[in-house]
């Protein structure tokens, strides 16, 4: 009975008891500094409003490091009974190299796209240009980008082949629009004519800004073109446009001023 006493002295006393013990609170505490630092960093960069695909990049990088702590403090721990990791980890350092080479590609558009929502690149509901095609973002994950365009085609793209991007709504769009009237046209009363337009411009929703008047861009070969400009919500020009061309329209038709267009004259000889 005595020896079964001083065994379990002697073993509650050994390294083999308290150690792992210990290596475990340590694992956990270094875990909640990483994940804190991971948080306050993240905190910091961020200037934008939070998106879920952030949430899940965070969520996938605390999940990882939380894994490389278990696997950390487990060796530890079977170094104290007398376990040789060495051929552990030379086990898995060969498997990880064969995985590796084996999901290169796979690796390579998961690092870019965490790349890419950590530098707020784009978001979905963003309108962007990617390659030369322009659309929606209607998917954006780790391996993947999807665009919608206009016409409702669907563009995916693997995000390691993603070279170029324009943001077409991360600011304000300017629309700049020239005007063709007729060389018969008073200067002072098509501006007068544009500054009436103005005041149901400026009441429209997606406009920020009052018409800008720029002057005389060009005299063309059978009109002056004069140009305008219009401050608008990011990527609304087109609609704006249209809205605006629909009461120039209206305005011009009252007042008379004439928009011009191409005309053949012909002539009839008779015999």
């Amino acid at each position: 009975m005595k020896k079964l006493f001083a065994a379990i002295i002697e073993f509650l006393l050994s390294k083999k008891f308290y150690g792992p013990i210990i290596y475990i609170i340590i694992g956990f505490i270094i875990l909640q500094i990483l994940n804190n630092i991971i948080d306050k960093i993240l905190k910091t960069s961020h200037k934008r409003k939070k998106h879920k695909k952030e949430d899940t990049v965070i969520k996938l990088i605390k999940s990882v490091i939380r894994y490389i702590v278990i696997i950390i403090v487990i060796l530890l721990i079977l170094e104290i009974y007398g376990i040789n990791t060495s051929s552990i980890i030379a086990s898995l350092g060969i498997a990880g190299v064969v995985l590796g080479l084996a999901l290169q590609d796979t690796i390579k558009n998961m690092l870019s796209g965490i790349f890419i929502i950590f530098d707020n690149r784009y978001n979905v509901g963003d309108t962007v240009t990617i390659n030369d095609f322009t659309g929606e973002v209607i998917s954006l994950g780790l391996q993947t980008t999807k665009l919608k365009s206009y016409y409702g085609e669907i563009y995916t793209i693997s995000n390691s082949s993603i070279t170029s991007v324009t943001n077409l709504t991360e600011a304000p769009s300017n629309l700049v629009i020239d005007l063709p009237v007729s060389y018969n046209t008073d200067i002072n009363t098509l501006e007068k004519t544009i500054k009436k337009i103005n005041t149901k411009v400026i009441k429209m929703d997606n406009v920020l800004e009052d018409i800008k008047l720029l002057g005389i861009e060009e005299f063309a070969s059978s009109q002056i073109n004069y140009r305008i400009s219009v401050l608008c919500k990011p990527y609304t020009h087109f609609q704006v446009k249209r809205d605006i061309f629909k009461l120039i329209k209206e305005e011009f038709d009252k007042v008379g001023i004439e928009i011009p267009y191409s005309q053949i004259d012909i002539h009839i000889k008779e015999k």
